[in-house]
């Protein structure tokens, strides 16, 4: 399976992507409502979808630049791993704002996808880094979930509906990859 995937087109990578993210969303608003067993089963199913969405993103976006998209998963990851830590210095939605943000810029700079949806991934970014301040974040909440619902529910219709540009990504693939070749 993982074979498969590295080698399916930028189009196919994208949708499975769009995939994930919506299961993502899924699992973890059931986790949300859902307590228990279930609710918890529920929240580790959508951290796993969470990390295909990640190195799925890295593939897709090493292209726009690799060693930003190489942070944006890492930071990504440590988002993953410190929610069923339950670490109380840091929430977990920090990470997922600057991952966001992250996510955001290399869509922006990208030529495969609209510009609009990285400008969509900042304004989400927002709502998630309010939790850098426990108390703005208790404050706000419900409300600032709105921009990530928001700008990361754009991404995924976007993904699962249109994917990406696979021309305009193979050449700028091909673009990063022609000076490693002189």
């Amino acid at each position: 399976m993982k074979g498969r995937v590295a080698e399916a087109s930028p189009l196919v990578k994208a949708r499975i992507a769009g995939v994930f993210y919506l299961l993502t969303f899924a699992t973890g608003i059931f986790a949300l409502v859902v307590r228990g067993r279930p609710g918890a089963a529920a929240g580790l199913l959508a951290a796993a979808c969470y990390v295909a969405v990640t190195l799925l993103f890295y593939g897709l976006f090493k292209p726009v630049n690799k060693g930003l998209s190489l942070v944006a998963a890492l930071v990504s990851l440590a988002g993953v791993a410190v929610g069923p830590l339950q670490v109380k210095a840091v929430h977990p939605l920090v990470f997922f704002g600057f991952y966001c943000l992250l996510i955001g810029y290399l869509i922006y700079k990208s030529t495969f996808l609209p510009r609009i949806l990285g400008v969509g991934m900042a304004c989400a970014s927002l709502g998630w880094l309010t939790f850098l301040s426990p108390a703005l974040g208790q404050f706000l909440f419900p409300y600032n979930l709105a921009p990530g619902m928001i700008g990361e529910g754009a991404l995924t219709l976007w993904l699962l509906i249109k994917g990406v540009d696979a021309q305009r990504w193979r050449e700028q693939a091909g673009a990063t990859a022609a000076p490693l070749h002189r």
